[in-house]
């Protein structure tokens, strides 16, 4: 794993060394202030682009197209907000998804199930431990972006998102974030249509180079990623790892996101 990932910036296989337990705090500081923690270079120079090799030919021909228009719950109703309140407005989200399914054997799935990164995500989630995903679809997901297409913004139903930016586009393509919009106390309806209006001065943006592993808090944090421009796609893969061994997603939930059950 040396030739993949800069263990000498990033020392995930000395776990318990002092500069394991820096790498840990400095993460955990992140956390607390922005919401997110990213390590930049995590990969080596020219591992991103290995990957995007290996994953473009599945992702031109075999990838699942998902277009929807949503609210930024991804719910039909919230009970006590009127339809036409402007927190429930509709945005459109395009994306070009690949499965763990379809890329065996690859540089990505390497990285996901790769023990020592395991441990340190668990250590800077405050997590006694953390399971790969049992799910052969859902546990490593490849997204794709293209010209004219966004993931629009949306609260993620799990604490945190891991992420890893293989290939940007030429312009765009950016995550824009806002943090702690909402808490599980206070949902914070109003704050949430000043962001849908683009009247949020609190709202960020952060441009990632390709080879970044970002661990991000997204549950209360409102994010999307902005319209991607130009010939280049956005690539990049989402890890899921759970505290409990052997997650599945339901037979209805990989329909929904994935186009079939198996």
């Amino acid at each position: 794993m040396e030739d993949i990932l800069d263990l000498d910036r990033y020392p995930l296989d000395r776990e318990g060394s002092p500069e394991w337990d820096r790498l840990v705090q400095q993460s955990l500081a992140a956390l607390s202030v922005d919401g997110m923690f990213n390590l930049e270079g995590f990969l080596r120079p020219g591992i991103a682009e290995q990957a995007v090799r290996e994953i473009k030919p599945v992702m031109d021909t075999r990838s699942h197209v998902h277009k929807r228009l949503h609210n930024i719950y991804f719910k039909p109703s919230i009970p006590e907000l009127a339809p036409d309140h402007p927190a429930l407005r509709k945005v459109e989200t395009i994306s070009h998804t690949v499965c763990a399914d379809q890329i065996p054997g690859s540089t990505v799935m390497a990285i996901y199930e790769y023990e020592p990164l395991v441990r340190f995500l668990a250590a800077t989630m405050g997590k006694a431990r953390l399971h790969v995903m049992q799910d052969p679809l859902a546990r490593t997901n490849v997204m794709a972006y293209r010209a004219g297409e966004a993931l629009n913004w949306h609260f993620d139903r799990s604490e945190f998102t891991i992420t890893l930016l293989l290939q940007q586009a030429e312009r765009g393509g950016d995550l824009e974030y806002r943090t702690d919009l909402r808490s599980d106390e206070d949902p914070n309806y109003e704050g949430v249509a000043r962001l849908l209006e683009g009247r949020d001065p609190e709202a960020r943006v952060l441009h990632m180079k390709p080879g970044t592993l970002n661990v991000f808090r997204g549950k209360n944090t409102a994010h999307r990623v902005t319209t991607v421009q130009g010939d280049r796609e956005r690539m990049i893969a989402v890890f899921s790892y759970y505290e409990k061994p052997g997650v599945m997603f339901s037979e209805e939930e990989r329909v929904g996101f994935y186009g079939r059950a198996a």
